[in-house]
């Protein structure tokens, strides 16, 4: 899953929303219905429960069967949101309450980064830094064996994914630099498709700034560095050694296919980055590494990247020439595309408000209580993983949100250490991206790639699942001791 979700909409261009989706007829009357009939059986709640209640899950499931089934996932949220102020019988006045509390809340917050970072990114590609990354880690590779293009290919997604924090916005600046070297190189559709993709997941994953990270290590109370030596990091490594591994197979598997670009396809090499765009762009990673190792040291939370995300895109931008009006313009623009999202996580705060209210969990905790106090650390883990991975929907960062929501406070009753808490959220919210169904992360590279093997695309990000999960299980299991 990617910190940018992919709409699935037929003109995912032109639409305001980042959660469009578009639903067959017959989809769209079901969800209809269920949200009526989630509506009426909080009604019911409301005249029979009052308190801490077990109905106060009733939200949660909505939402969750709602957006499986294809709901925009705002729209969702809403309906979860009016099903809770119904149970939890609240009046205009205190719905007005809830509201503005839930502007100020953490979740909040993590939606107003995310469009922040989308600002940024925009000020990056207007500048020439990250076309600048692209071309600078190809210098060093480009020239060399075929297995060090590889590497340069997944280091210059990973780095360039890392510093915008978005997958699909990231690599659609490095296809155009990237895809005429690998394609004169002789490497397949699919074979370019696959290191970009490993590349560019390791990248999210490591991504200080992106919102599903700064989430989990909200959520965990940890810093980048723990974050990183728990989570993220593991992930970046295994995910470089297996691209060696993977894409010359995938290579050698998609050539007896002929699975090459065309001449037409190839195209010539975008030329080099605007003048000053290398001083601009060391000014931006110097900045930024200054940033993430001062939020280490000073044990920053989540508020930090509230000042450092807009100081990187003023900053950046005046190393680039831009005027502070375009600087302002381009961070606008940037930040308007995502806005949707903004509205999603202040929605999401005020649902989980709601349900605080309900205390649905307190009443769980009551019930079995004594049971989780004495079960074990690791199967919890493992079920919460697999829950996430398989059962919440949404982006990445709600995702995350949601699942301590509602498992945190289980998870800190059992003993679950903060590192076993990175690993079970960053699994959680990571997995989908790599299988075992398409994605739209997937569509999206493969799309960027000029590939048009789904099947390929599935085993790739097979060939990382699955060894990512023992990896994972390994870890849990010495944490969860």
């Amino acid at each position: 899953m990617a910190e940018s979700p992919a709409p699935q909409s037929a003109k995912p261009s032109q639409s305001s929303n980042a959660y469009d989706v578009a639903l067959t007829p017959g989809r769209t009357r079901l969800v209809n219905v269920i949200a009526a009939v989630g509506v009426l059986l909080s009604i019911y709640a409301a005249f029979v429960t009052s308190g801490p209640t077990l109905w106060g899950l009733l939200p949660i499931v909505l939402y969750a069967v709602l957006c499986l089934l294809g709901m925009d996932i705002v729209i969702g949220t809403i309906i979860a949101l009016v099903s809770g102020l119904i149970i939890a019988k609240l009046p205009p006045l205190g719905i007005g309450t809830l509201m503005g509390e839930s502007l100020a809340d953490q979740i909040t917050m993590i939606g107003l980064i995310i469009i922040l970072g989308a600002g940024v990114g925009e000020v990056l590609k207007l500048t020439g830094v990250a076309e600048t990354i692209v071309h600078g880690v190809m210098r060093v590779f480009g020239s060399k064996s075929k297995l060090a293009v590889i590497l340069g290919v997944m280091l210059a997604c990973l780095i360039l994914v890392a510093s915008l924090g978005t997958l699909a916005g990231a690599l659609a600046i490095a296809a155009p630099i990237l895809l005429p070297i690998t394609a004169r190189l002789g490497f397949t559709r699919s074979a370019t498709a696959s290191m970009m993709f490993i590349g560019g997941c390791a990248g999210l994953a490591m991504a200080p700034f992106a919102g599903s990270n700064v989430a989990i290590m909200d959520a965990a109370d940890v810093s980048y560095l723990q974050f990183v030596l728990f989570g993220a990091g593991p992930l970046m490594i295994l995910s470089l050694v297996l691209g060696l591994v993977i894409v010359p197979w995938m290579q050698r598997r998609t050539a007896r296919q002929g699975d090459f670009y065309t001449e037409d396809e190839i195209g010539t090499e975008s030329a080099a980055p605007p003048k000053g765009a290398g001083r601009t762009t060391a000014v931006f990673l110097g900045l930024l590494i200054i940033t993430v190792v001062y939020a280490t040291i000073a044990a920053a939370d989540t508020t930090f990247p509230l000042l450092a995300l807009p100081i990187l895109g003023i900053v950046t931008g005046l190393a680039g020439g831009m005027s502070t009006r375009n600087i302002a313009n381009a961070m606008y623009r940037g930040a308007a595309s995502l806005v949707s999202i903004f509205l999603l996580f202040w929605l999401l705060a005020a649902l989980f408000q709601v349900i605080d209210k309900l205390a649905p969990f307190e009443v769980i905790l009551e019930l079995v209580g004594d049971n989780l106090a004495s079960g074990s650390p690791f199967l919890f883990t493992i079920v919460i993983s697999l829950l996430g991975w398989v059962g919440i929907p949404g982006a990445t960062a709600a995702q995350v949100i949601l699942l301590d929501k509602v498992f945190g406070d289980l998870a800190g009753t059992i003993g679950i250490s903060a590192g076993s808490w990175i690993v079970v959220l960053l699994f959680a919210s990571k997995a989908d991206t790599y299988g075992p169904f398409p994605n739209g992360n997937m569509i999206g590279v493969m799309g960027l790639a000029r590939s048009s093997n789904l099947k390929n695309m599935l085993i790739t990000g097979w060939l990382l699942l699955v060894p990512a999960c023992v990896m994972y299980l390994i870890i849990l299991f010495f944490e969860t001791r």
